[in-house]
């Protein structure tokens, strides 16, 4: 077979093996550009698109340089949430540097070299006669959409985006602190603004075929379109609101006293620890904080940490909180570890069903 290869090359050459074929009946060609190799010659068969196109092997180096000033930015909202100081000025001076880091990526991204790099890997991609390079074209065509989207963004809007998020977080912990929602809806809708204004200007402004609430679940849900999960939803709320109104109407309500007593917290988050590790969590790639609403953070598969919060007159929160974040993070510490955007998460529902698994079928 060729080599450790995956192409779709290979896999007829080890089926037709596998079915006693004998090898001196293979006969195929490979050419890419202005190579030709006999494709029986394991010795001379391309396996990687970055073994004879320059172009992506650049191309290649740029995106992992850019995935990994993400996850910067991915540590930086971690210390902030979990171990910043909590005041006005050190979140104006953390959404100072998030702006800065923001800025350089969203250069980066939208470098006029990246988009020739990516076209010039298309055309050696489509000069690779013989050889599927399935990942690699599809690579490409998402990094093609992310740079044709990101380019249509101000720097401006991104870095203003980024500054708004942790003055936002700040915001957001003292008026939930203070049970004081007024002061934090100002805030709040400059979110949703920013959001909309990012979305759009992605769309190419509002004369795109692209509807806006299309173009902001691209981001979390790849290739879902709003009629689509309008669909999805509308059989939900069918099934659900009366199940709920039932429920609700019931003169049976369940217990809850047994949720309730003296429950420490350092010995809820010791507990929380060992079902969390126990299902698969592996804390030596990661760590489990307290925060004041539980989150997944991943700056990679070596590094996946978990917050909770726990409250000393009840048990339950915490506990379910960790598992679920807990299936968050054994979904990230084992997904294909690389730094390209084709082995990342494509949908917030897939990942949601992880955490949702362990929290409902299993912790409940």
């Amino acid at each position: 077979a060729l080599a450790a290869s995956t192409s779709g090359f290979t896999r007829s050459v080890i089926a037709r093996r596998a079915f006693g074929e004998r090898s001196n009946t293979i006969r195929a060609t490979i050419a890419i550009g202005s190579t030709v190799v006999d494709a029986s010659d394991v010795s001379k068969a391309m396996t990687k698109l970055e073994d004879v196109s320059e172009s992506y092997k650049i191309l290649i180096s740029k995106l992992k340089t850019i995935t990994q000033l993400s996850r910067c930015q991915s540590v930086l909202g971690y210390d902030q949430m979990v171990f910043m100081p909590k005041n006005p000025s050190t979140a104006g001076e953390r959404g100072a540097q998030m702006a800065a880091l923001s800025g350089v990526i969203h250069e980066m991204k939208t470098s006029k070299d990246v988009y020739d790099l990516i076209i010039k890997s298309e055309e050696d991609l489509a000069a690779a006669k013989g050889v599927a390079f399935k990942d690699e074209a599809r690579l490409l065509e998402l990094e093609k959409k992310a740079f044709l989207e990101n380019e249509r963004v101000p720097v401006e809007l991104a870095t203003r985006a980024a500054a708004l998020g942790a003055r936002a977080n700040q915001a957001w912990e003292v008026a939930r602190k203070n049970n004081d929602f007024s002061s934090f809806e100002p805030v709040l809708r400059e979110c949703f603004d920013t959001a909309r204004e990012m979305a759009d200007a992605k769309r190419g402004g509002p004369e795109s075929s692209t509807p806006l609430y299309t173009q902001m679940l691209d981001q979390f849900e790849v290739g879902m379109a709003k009629e689509r999960i309008d669909v999805v939803f509308k059989e939900i709320r069918e099934a659900l609101v009366p199940l709920i109104g039932k429920v609700l109407a019931s003169n049976e309500a369940p217990s809850t006293e047994c949720l309730k007593g003296d429950f420490p917290c350092d010995k809820q988050a010791d507990i929380a620890k060992t079902l969390v590790t126990a299902i698969g969590y592996n804390d030596e790639r990661g760590r489990i904080d307290v925060s004041t609403h539980p989150f997944t953070s991943s700056s990679s598969t070596s590094d996946v940490r978990v917050t909770s919060r726990f409250t000393e007159g009840e048990w339950r929160e915490g506990l379910i909180a960790t598992l679920h974040e807990g299936g968050h993070a054994i979904y990230e510490q084992n997904i294909n570890p690389s730094s390209l955007k084709i082995d990342a998460s494509f949908s917030m529902g897939t990942h949601e069903s992880q955490s949702l698994f362990w929290e409902k079928h299993i912790g409940l």
